[in-house]
């Protein structure tokens, strides 16, 4: 039992909850804002970059808004950032995880432990 973990993610959906935005969407997001290139942001997170470019056209198309500001490539490359609501959500989510993060930690290791003793 010792290879049991619990964890935790949020994410934003419709009112008939369909999933628009989670964890891995915010860190892709932030990535590429930190990044400026979709490209250059799915290398370290070990994504395919069509799968990437479907999903994050599926996001948009849920959420009815458009999250990423695209630049073709060319001569001198292509460029990605953020809408202004793309940025509100990626600075929404870091806000949470920064307030909660150690909150949700704790409550869940005392979970988990509690699961822990009751199944040996």
């Amino acid at each position: 039992m010792s290879d049991l973990t619990i964890n935790f993610k949020i994410w934003l959906e419709t009112e008939t909850q369909r999933e628009a935005l989670g964890d891995d969407a915010w860190k892709l997001l932030k990535t590429i804002d930190e990044t400026g290139s979709m490209t250059a942001a799915i290398i370290p997170l070990g994504l395919n970059y069509r799968a990437t470019w479907n999903r994050l056209n599926k996001i948009e198309e849920i959420l009815g808004f458009p999250v990423l500001n695209r630049q073709r490539g060319g001569i001198t490359g292509g460029k990605t950032t953020l809408t202004p609501e793309g940025r509100a959500i990626v600075t929404a989510f870091d806000r949470f995880h920064a307030k909660y993060d150690a909150i949700f930690a704790q409550a869940l290791e005392e979970t988990l432990s509690e699961i822990k003793q009751n199944l040996t």
